[in-house]
């Protein structure tokens, strides 16, 4: 994922940054406190980490690899944010070997499902780390996104592959090792224990224009941008979306 603060890479992260904006806000407020532990599990060089840690939280990212904490430690540093921001090596099988249980207001879970043996697994121990009143932002690779970026390319059969197959993969050279419709990690969110707060298709336009338009067309990024978040939160569009982006809640956080 880009960095929100970027307008060009806004492309891709405007609807999820304004809906985990809101979510944000909403815990300050429930909770009283300015600053909230957020942790950003997968958050790699800080792509969100950093933005959240700019509103004046405190982020813990867990990621496995060293190269992308190295380069967390030098964007937070940059940003003014390093106090708030903290780097540590570990993955969503062994979460808990490496930051506390319910210990936190809000948890990241973005583009992990994908890459995990076990999804299933990877949502309870998100969900595991959150307080009694928390929330789970969730984002994952959308199946039908795929499927009509390989058929608007001309390979149909790939498209058909990916409908089929189990994991929505059109293929052996398919980079994505997994693919999730809107139903499936709705199921994975209610299974852990949340109610679903909201759903939202991401990038459903943005990787079908080319990029040339819009960087040439006067006033097409805002038009763009504009229209994908009217399309977000309609479910028709929930199954052309390339990512699927969905806002869990503890049963103590939807009573707030």
């Amino acid at each position: 994922m880009s960095d929100p603060s970027r307008p060009r890479a806004s492309l891709r992260t405007a609807v999820v940054w304004e809906v985990l904006q809101d979510a944000l806000d909403r815990r300050v407020k429930a909770t009283g406190r300015d600053a909230l532990d957020v942790l950003d599990t997968g958050g790699g060089s800080g792509n969100f980490a950093v933005p959240v840690a700019r509103l004046g939280h405190r982020v813990t990212v867990v990621d496995p690899s060293p190269n992308a904490l190295f380069a967390l430690e030098r964007r937070a540093a940059e940003a003014g944010v390093a106090e708030r921001v903290r780097g540590v090596q570990g993955d969503a099988h062994g979460l808990f070997d490496v930051v506390e249980r319910g210990g936190y207001d809000v948890v990241l879970c973005h583009g992990v499902l994908e890459y995990v043996d076990d999804p299933a697994e990877g949502v309870r121990n998100a969900v595991a780390a959150l307080r009694s009143e928390g929330i789970l932002s969730l984002l994952a690779a959308g199946l039908g996104g795929a499927v009509l970026a390989r058929a608007l390319a001309g390979h149909f059969t790939e498209a058909r592959q990916a409908l089929q197959d189990p994991e929505g993969r059109w293929g052996v050279g398919d980079p994505m090792p997994r693919r999730f419709t809107a139903g499936q990690l709705t199921a994975l969110v209610e299974a852990a224990g949340l109610r679903v707060g909201a759903v939202h298709g991401v990038r459903v336009f943005a990787d079908l224009v080319p990029g040339v338009l819009v960087d040439t067309e006067p006033g097409a990024l805002d038009a763009l941008l504009k229209l994908e978040a009217a399309a977000a939160e309609l479910p028709a569009f929930h199954s052309v979306a390339t990512q699927l982006h969905v806002l869990g809640e503890t049963p103590g956080a939807a009573e707030v």
